[in-house]
């Protein structure tokens, strides 16, 4: 059952040289819960030789208990009015390393080199989907990422972790959990920020599934149906994917024409993909 943290009851975390306001043109809410931070460290379980890497560390919330942890980690961050403030508080916590950069532009694979990196973050909630979608092109097999541990908008987790019947499953589910497990944790109420949201959140875990696992023959054809077919989910899939492929290819895949893609699971989309590219 997800248990949502009382804020009340716990002590925000201080500010220490952090001067400015959070920029709203960023998206910034800034953490501040000690007890919803807690909540998250003990889920990431930092133990030694892990490699942590934050994506927008803000002032810290989260960067200082990991480091109390684990004694290092890799932020990157993009509002430059924050390094300074991070990098001086960070001394007494152990080693930061900070990467001035968008994460879009920034290179997972190079950053774990041999361990795979375990991500962590407070996303932005207007870059959530690119992000998620950039750590997915450098999680497939778990060469690069072993896990991920996101706070995100809970409507946005909501649909990440939703199965096939649900009003929220869509291509987003698809596509992460073609690649990943993904698991909804906690709910976090808007209190736990500065300034509130105007939304709930909640912090969901994603883990890369074994190379081995994910059967999918041609990455990029399996997004093309999976976002044909939820283009117009009103529709059967006769109708939806009917400029893509025809019905028999569909019927080969072992699949009803007549059915909608939010009737259909994972592995149903993979066999159908892989079936439609064989064709």
């Amino acid at each position: 059952m997800k248990r949502s943290p009382d804020t009340r009851a716990t002590q925000p975390t201080g500010t220490g040289g952090f001067k400015d306001p959070p920029k709203k043109s960023l998206g910034q809410h800034f953490l501040h819960d000690r007890g919803v931070v807690d909540m998250i460290v003990q889920a990431v379980d930092p133990r030694p030789g892990d490699r942590l890497v934050e994506i927008g560390p803000g002032q810290g919330a989260m960067t200082f208990p990991l480091m109390d942890r684990h004694g290092s980690l890799t932020a990157i961050e993009f509002d430059r009015d924050l390094l300074q403030p991070l990098q001086y508080a960070a001394v007494a916590h152990g080693e930061l390393t900070l990467i001035h950069a968008n994460v879009l532009d920034v290179d997972l694979g190079a950053l774990a080199g041999d361990t795979p990196i375990r991500l962590v973050g407070n996303l932005p909630y207007n870059l959530s989907s690119p992000i998620l979608f950039h750590a997915l092109d450098h999680a497939a097999g778990g060469a690069s990422i072993r896990d991920m541990h996101f706070m995100l908008q809970k409507e946005v987790v909501d649909r990440m972790a939703a199965g096939p019947g649900s009003k929220v499953y869509g291509r987003l589910s698809v596509m992460l959990q073609a690649w990943c497990e993904v698991t909804s944790l906690f709910d976090v109420g808007p209190g736990a920020f500065r300034p509130p949201p105007k939304v709930d959140s909640a912090v969901v875990r994603m883990v890369p599934r074994a190379a081995g696992s994910v059967q999918i023959r041609d990455r990029t054809h399996f997004a093309d149906i999976v976002r044909a077919a939820f283009g117009q989910r009103r529709k059967t899939l006769r109708n939806a994917l009917g400029k893509t492929l025809d019905s028999a290819v569909i019927v080969a895949a072992g699949i009803d024409p007549q059915s909608r893609a939010e009737q259909l699971d994972v592995a149903d989309f993979n066999r159908l993909a892989n079936q439609s590219a064989a064709s």
